[in-house]
């Protein structure tokens, strides 16, 4: 899987990005049943993946406003929700988390809280509490930052049909302490049509 490309190293394709979400979707999202509610989406082509081209965390919300001003004036039907990709910003954590501040306060001013929320992954995720090299972090690590896009109504239904919610956090944990670092690795590294 890519790391966080650098602004010195050459710029990456869109279907090149794309593709590393979807990879990433397909293997660890999908695949190791992280979210019991992206296959549906998935199937249903659902998901609207948006890859930004800004540097800073400036340009990343003014992409971050249109994408949700986007999804939010959707058909649900035809976009349920979006991947804001970004493959050359916020590669520094804690710049990451920064952002992820200025973006719930956008949903405040845009009006769109309780119709909108921001779920967030990136390349080096870092739970609370734990250290970098902890097994747990993987599951909210993808191969770029990337702002999660989601519906509230659409989670309200997700978790109607799933009355365990609560217990997804602890069972990927579960998951991915089963796998093990290089058990992940080698998960991750297997075609996305094996999932």
């Amino acid at each position: 899987m890519p790391s966080s490309p650098s602004p010195a190293q050459p710029a990456t394709s869109h279907e090149a990005v794309i593709a590393a979400a979807r990879h990433w979707l397909m293997r660890a999202v999908i695949g190791l049943n992280l979210c019991p509610f992206a296959k549906a989406v998935h199937v249903k082509d659902q998901i609207r993946y948006a890859v930004s081209d800004a540097t800073d965390i400036e340009s990343v919300l003014a992409d971050l406003e249109i994408e949700l001003r986007t999804l939010a004036d959707a058909d649900p039907t035809a976009t349920d929700t979006t991947l804001l990709i970004l493959p050359h910003a916020l590669a520094d954590f804690l710049e990451y988390n920064d952002c992820l501040f200025f973006a719930d306060r956008m949903l405040k001013h845009l009006r769109l809280e309780g119709t909108l929320q921001i779920a967030s992954f990136h390349p080096h995720y870092q739970f609370e509490g734990s250290e970098p090299d902890d097994i747990e972090n993987v599951t909210n690590r993808s191969p770029y930052p990337i702002l999660h896009l989601l519906r509230e109504a659409s989670i309200e239904r997700a978790v109607a049909a799933f009355p365990d919610a609560e217990a997804i956090y602890t069972r990927n944990q579960e998951t991915v302490r089963r796998l093990g670092h290089e058990g992940w690795r080698q998960w991750m590294a297997k075609p996305a049509d094996d999932a």
